[in-house]
């Protein structure tokens, strides 16, 4: 099963990571970006986390006809084009960015100093052992996402709100002796935008979380699932 004390050894660096640095810092594949700032990721490219953390978000341009039955939406709500948070990718993990219309993937810089390496995908034929360990990483990634839309097709909000951040520190979280934490910031507006919410609400449930001692602040205002034991698994605590 899986749990937060083995997030991790799944994001442990490829066998043949070291030889993938120095490839990447000859031939300038290799570039560190600062907090926030947008990596100009293009489709058909494979792309590893060496350090930090990378923000994925999507956002699509829908113009379908209005349904009679909806309400008609505000200058201000058809103005607005947020992006939803689609989730991280820590180091030592790949990605890539999908172009298909309506659909527009982005890539951010979660944390500053978050270097990425960049390459094309036939350049993995010099590494046949770490093309497997690719393949392996973005297989274990299509399971959590399905775990992720498992969670979103919950009714209610509260129950969305508690399955994501429950997949989100078992996949990224860090032991403390509170239980675990997730080590990077997450705004109550990229929360919402990730299961369909709004901040206001998130704020909300948020504190009723906290009240029922469900969820924790650690440190600089990092999230924190307690656990009776930091040394058992989360799913043991249901």
């Amino acid at each position: 099963m899986y749990s937060p004390s083995s997030a991790g050894n799944s994001v442990r660096p490829f066998l043949t990571w070291q030889r993938i640095s120095d490839w990447a810092q000859e031939h300038y594949r290799c570039r560190t970006f600062a907090k926030d700032e947008r990596i100009p990721a293009r489709p058909g490219l494979l792309y590893l986390v060496q350090r930090g953390s990378v923000r994925l978000t999507g956002n699509a341009q829908v113009n379908g006809p209005l349904d009679p039955d909806e309400p008609t939406p505000t200058t201000a709500l058809m103005a607005q084009d947020e992006e939803a948070f689609l989730g991280f990718v820590g180091a030592g993990q790949p990605f890539e960015i999908v172009a298909q219309a309506p659909f527009t993937l982005h890539s951010f810089a979660h944390v500053d100093q978050t270097t990425v390496i960049w390459m094309y995908w036939h350049d993995l034929d010099n590494w046949p052992h770490f093309r497997r360990e690719i393949s392996d990483a973005f297989r274990h990634q299509h399971q959590r996402k399905l775990l992720w839309l498992s969670t979103l097709g919950q009714r209610r909000t509260i129950d969305r709100l508690i399955g994501f951040l429950t997949l989100l520190i078992e996949e990224f979280g860090e032991s403390c002796d509170e239980g675990y934490y997730l080590p990077w910031s997450l705004t109550h507006a990229q929360i919402g935008s990730a299961i369909g919410s709004t901040r206001v609400t998130i704020t909300r449930l948020m504190g009723k979380l906290r009240q029922r001692g469900m969820i924790q602040v650690y440190g600089d205002g990092l999230l924190c699932l307690p656990t009776a034991d930091p040394s058992t698994p989360l799913q043991k605590q249901a």
